[in-house]
C-alpha cells in the first residue's frame, strides 16, 4: 500500500497560496478537496488531492481563452 501524505491547514495555504477562509469557502462549495477528521479537533487534506487539484489550477488557466498557450506559438512574418 502506498504512503499516504497529509497535509495540516499550514502546508495546504502554502502549497496553494490560499488564505484559511478561502479554503474552507471553496471547500464549502466542493471545488477544493474536502479535509478529514484526525481527531476531535484535528483535520488535514490528503497530500496526492492537493497536488491534483493544483495540477487542475495549472491545467485550466493554460486553457482560457486569451492565454499563450491557448491561442498557440505566435506567427511572426
Amino acid at each position: 500500500m502506498p504512503t499516504i501524505n497529509i497535509y495540516r491547514l499550514p502546508q495546504v495555504i502554502a502549497k496553494t497560496g490560499l488564505s484559511r477562509s478561502s479554503i474552507y469557502a471553496m471547500v464549502a462549495a466542493g471545488r477544493f478537496p474536502k479535509q478529514i477528521k484526525l481527531g476531535p479537533r484535528r483535520v488535514g487534506w490528503v497530500e496526492s488531492e492537493i497536488v491534483d487539484w493544483i495540477d487542475a489550477q495549472v491545467a485550466a488557466s493554460r486553457l482560457r481563452p486569451g492565454s499563450i498557450e491557448a491561442s498557440g506559438p505566435s506567427k511572426q512574418p
